[in-house]
């Protein structure tokens, strides 16, 4: 008993220099004096959790990872060991994620699922040109694969490269007469080319398809408003707020393509 006490004082002080070294940035000595502070003390949690912390600031993501769960491991009651994981997994979970997709194709280049996977994980940090990389390949490995193509056009939308994604959505549609998603995602690029009638038309089979359909609905507004059409614009806004009225809300929010409608009664209405 002895024994344990003093390795778990000395285990104590280890962590204890380890921190002071991490305030100062000295990151490799303070992985090591929190490494010893484990030797002596396996179950010493907060040597694990300091420990993945220094990790996660040396980009060592997985390593990181492991140590914060084995916090969690050593005392399930902890909840600091459960907030630092949780805070971990909330601020660095698609760098991760992207870090280990990347591995695996270090490990297999063919592997379609992955690409993807990548791609829409990188879409999540803002890097699309990145993204659009991984999709091409990813389409070249599966070509007939639909939801690769859908990615694909989604991605060259956000990188206002409409035509080639409107190339991408009418395959789609051709193949999958009844899928919603690609109709809408084709009334966006026809509606940011200036294509209103083309945009309508497709809008508009998106709702005979699925007259329940949010995203339908709502960009069927955002078309009319843009158009002028500002009676058939709001009816359009209503029903999209009978589905979801905080989505609504919410996407109205940075919406430009509803400002004439902004100070409308109706529209008001909607946000109160």
């Amino acid at each position: 008993m002895a024994r344990q006490r003093d390795n778990s004082t000395q285990s104590d002080d280890h962590n204890a220099r380890g921190i002071e070294l991490a305030d100062r940035g000295w990151f490799d000595e303070a992985i090591r004096e929190f490494q010893r502070a484990l030797e002596l003390d396996p179950k010493a949690a907060h040597a694990h959790d300091n420990l993945a912390t220094v990790l996660a600031e040396k980009g060592q993501l997985l390593d990181a990872l492991y140590e914060y769960v084995e916090a969690l491991k050593a005392d399930p009651q902890s909840p600091t060991a459960h907030h630092y994981l949780a805070s971990f997994l909330a601020g660095r979970g698609y760098d991760l994620a992207i870090g280990l997709y990347r591995r695996a194709l270090d490990l297999e280049h063919d592997f379609p699922d992955a690409h993807l996977n990548l791609a829409m994980a990188l879409e999540e940090r803002g890097y699309l040109d990145e993204a659009l990389l991984e999709l091409t390949t990813a389409q070249q490995q599966a070509p007939d694969d639909e939801l690769i193509h859908h990615e694909l056009a989604c991605c060259l939308i956000d990188l206002e490269r409409y035509p080639e994604a409107i190339g991408h959505l009418k395959r789609i549609i051709k193949g999958h007469p009844q899928h919603v998603e690609a109709y809408v995602d084709l009334g966006i690029a026809y509606t940011a080319q200036g294509f209103y009638a083309e945009a309508e038309a497709t809008l508009t089979k998106a709702v005979e398809i699925d007259s329940h359909d949010f995203a339908s609905h709502y960009h069927l507004a955002a078309l009319y408003s843009t158009w002028g059409r500002t009676s058939e614009a709001l009816d359009h806004l209503e029903v999209a707020a009978t589905h979801d009225r905080e989505k609504v809300r919410l996407w109205l929010r940075d919406d430009r393509l509803f400002d004439p409608l902004r100070t409308h009664e109706r529209y008001v209405k909607l946000l109160a």
